[in-house]
């Protein structure tokens, strides 16, 4: 068999065998669903999951065990939480979407005004809006807007252990690998790569199709296209050829102060 994309191929192929697997139907007796909540079709809620007043649970989603959907919620057609996942009070979840064990979806973002006598809590009011096809990966917190929303836009896939602050805006089909940190009101953009343990700071820019590099330090505006590497991060080209030239300083300056000497001593002589 000859494909032009063999992981794409790949991928197709391993989709058609889990489909093959039954989905499971229905309300477990052990669910807690409050009565104004609206069920669809072909839904499964597994035991100990609580739905709380309003929330919606469309068609063919799937809830499994301890997952709490707090009141006002959406969860969108075909999704899937794995057991442990907390969805907080009037968050939306697309269709089609994946949701790993442990996640939370809505907890407060991190906002306090500062004072002479502590830290005033700044109430987070917003909501978390997850479009359609996006996944998370287990442990992963997306906090609400302290006004307006969280969004991660169509299509974005998050690993484990990774935290997307308030008010941040990841555009669609943007990747990022395990324990990324993105501080609040960035705006990310489409088809963007983040590497592990990357860390970005609030309030700036990442164009379409930047690629952040693992560890890298995001201090300021990513422009659209650029790769980037480091802490702080820079130009990855310049990048690799600094850390080749880094190891060789210790022989480098020992030779520039064998030179600055000689060159002493000739200066000596002439005069």
């Amino acid at each position: 068999i000859r494909v032009d994309d063999v992981y794409d191929s790949l991928a197709k192929l391993l989709n058609i065998y889990e489909q093959q697997k039954p989905k499971l139907k229905g309300i477990d007796p052990l669910a807690s669903v409050a009565e104004s909540a609206k069920i669809g079709k072909n839904v499964y809620i597994a035991p100990f999951v609580y739905i709380g007043k309003g929330a919606v649970i469309e068609d063919e989603a799937q809830i499994y065990p301890h997952c709490y959907i707090g009141e006002n919620s959406t969860i969108g057609k075909n999704t899937l939480l794995y057991s442990n996942v907390s969805v907080y009070h009037g968050c939306k979840i697309g269709n089609n979407c994946v949701v790993h064990s442990g996640a939370v979806i809505g907890a407060d973002g991190f906002g306090f005004a500062p004072t002479a006598k502590g830290y005033d809590k700044i109430p987070q009011i917003g909501i978390v809006i997850i479009e359609d096809d996006v996944e998370i990966g287990a442990n992963t917190c997306i906090d609400r807007a302290t006004m307006g929303a969280t969004t991660i836009h169509k299509g974005v896939k998050l690993d484990n252990l990774i935290q997307i602050a308030h008010n941040d805006v990841v555009g669609s089909h943007t990747v990022m690998a395990a324990q990324v940190g993105i501080a609040g009101s960035t705006k990310i953009g489409e088809w963007c790569m983040f590497g592990g343990q990357a860390g970005i700071a609030g309030h700036i820019n990442i164009g379409d199709r930047a690629g952040i590099g693992a560890q890298a330090g995001i201090p300021g505006n990513v422009k659209a296209g650029e790769q980037i590497l480091g802490s702080p991060a820079f130009d990855v080209k310049k990048f690799f050829k600094s850390s080749a030239a880094f190891k060789h300083l210790p022989d480098m300056y020992k030779e520039l102060h064998q030179l600055r000497k000689e060159l002493n001593e000739l200066k000596n002589k002439i005069k």
